[in-house]
């Protein structure tokens, strides 16, 4: 106990409170929204999603702050084969009876005697993160830029893209991993030669296999929004009725908020019956109800408040003691703003629907508790940051 005391008193002295008032900020913002999404409901079930996405948001302060005692670097150092085996084994887990599929994914593990479920691909995010800095920073000892270095890099990522395709498809999460990668490589350096080759490979990879997979459900789910930006009045009914409901029933909620919004707990679809209204309204469209209830007003409000969360990622990277602890950072910024825009945009209807959750503000217990344990490890940074006058001198 007295080490977690002096985490404490260690933790107000020194660490980043200004970024666990930002999330606690957005956090709170959630349940706000959470409550009104969920009033449809039976009352019972409604005010469990209202304790646990609060017990979730208390245990993840708790995470924050005992995750700012830890010196990551060493920690990593000393833990990265048993944090790669971690990252493999619990989405694995996926394919055991313990897997248990909802909204067409097997994302999520059920323990029994644990109140709630589990989402192996949102705690890997974690250590991800950990363990592609650490990846390289040992890269960067030669040349980043190599070629043996760039497909080591690209080599982790895919592999871990692949285990979550194959144990849970969820293409969505999976884009995040990527996404995490390219901000971390950019940060470290990488040469845009590879970024360049690598958007040209993802052009001839869509073109040559997509005669094969169009007419699958989830490609169908980008197309039916490229038919939307195009006004193609052909698909018309798909992008309606069909494969774009989810996203008309958005866009319709967020329009109709106008300005400042239709009022707290008055949002037509927000507060009507599940066949007329929005769907997943307390998780992946939770922005459709900041923007029927508050309006343009809110959205920006919400998206400033995350974007301040974001920018402080950047700025505690930038003045970090090491390059490790810098990718780090800029990992967790790259985690944020993926989500963040991914999700954003599937409201607006212009990213298909992946089920991506908005950070801080979604319900779910894994995402809350995740974002609060990459937000602790910022702080930890921070914590060991560079002094003011060596900072010039660093080359991060």
């Amino acid at each position: 106990m007295s080490w977690f005391s002096d985490s404490i008193r260690e933790f107000f002295r020194r660490g980043d409170r200004l970024l666990l008032t930002l999330c606690l900020l957005a956090s709170a913002f959630g349940l706000v929204l959470i409550y009104s999404a969920t009033r449809w409901m039976d009352p019972s079930e409604g005010l469990r999603c209202m304790l646990v996405q609060t017990a979730a948001i208390l245990l993840g302060v708790l995470v924050y702050i005992l995750m700012s005692s830890v010196d990551i670097e060493l920690f990593t150092e000393k833990s990265w084969k048993w944090l790669l085996a971690f990252n493999v084994v619990i989405n694995v887990l996926l394919r055991t009876p313990l897997g248990v599929e909802a909204g067409g994914n097997r994302s999520w593990l059920h323990i029994p005697g644990f109140p709630v479920n589990l989402q192996p691909a949102e705690i890997a995010k974690l250590t991800f993160v950990l363990l592609l800095a650490w990846q390289m920073c040992r890269l960067r000892e030669r040349d980043i830029s190599r070629p043996a270095s760039v497909f080591q890099l690209a080599g982790h990522t895919l592999f871990m893209f692949g285990i979550i395709a194959v144990t849970s498809g969820d293409f969505g999460m999976g884009l995040t991993y990527l996404f995490i990668f390219v901000i971390m490589a950019w940060a470290g350096g990488v040469k845009k030669r590879w970024f360049l080759l690598a958007v040209v490979v993802a052009v001839v990879g869509v073109v040559l296999i997509w005669p094969h997979v169009s007419d699958k459900y989830f490609m169908k789910r980008f197309t039916v929004v490229i038919d939307h930006l195009m006004g193609n009045t052909e698909t018309l009914y798909d992008q309606t009725q069909g494969t774009g409901w989810q996203q008309t029933r958005s866009i319709l909620a967020i329009g109709s908020g106008g300005l400042t919004g239709m009022g707290y707990l008055n949002g037509i679809q927000t507060q009507s019956g599940y066949e007329q209204s929005l769907p997943a309204r307390y998780t992946d469209e939770i922005f459709a109800v900041c923007g029927e209830e508050f309006g343009l007003v809110g959205c920006m409000l919400l998206l400033l408040l995350l974007s301040c969360i974001i920018l402080r990622c950047v700025w505690v990277a930038r003045r970090a003691c090491s390059p490790q602890s810098a990718f780090i950072a800029m990992g967790y910024a790259g985690m944020l703003i993926a989500q963040v825009g991914v999700n954003v945009g599937m409201c607006l209807y212009v990213f298909p629907v992946v089920g991506l959750t908005l950070p801080f503000i979604s319900y779910g217990g894994s995402s809350i508790v995740t974002m609060f344990a990459a937000m602790g490890i910022v702080s930890s940074i921070k914590m060991r940051s560079l002094p003011s006058w060596l900072r010039d001198r660093s080359r991060i």
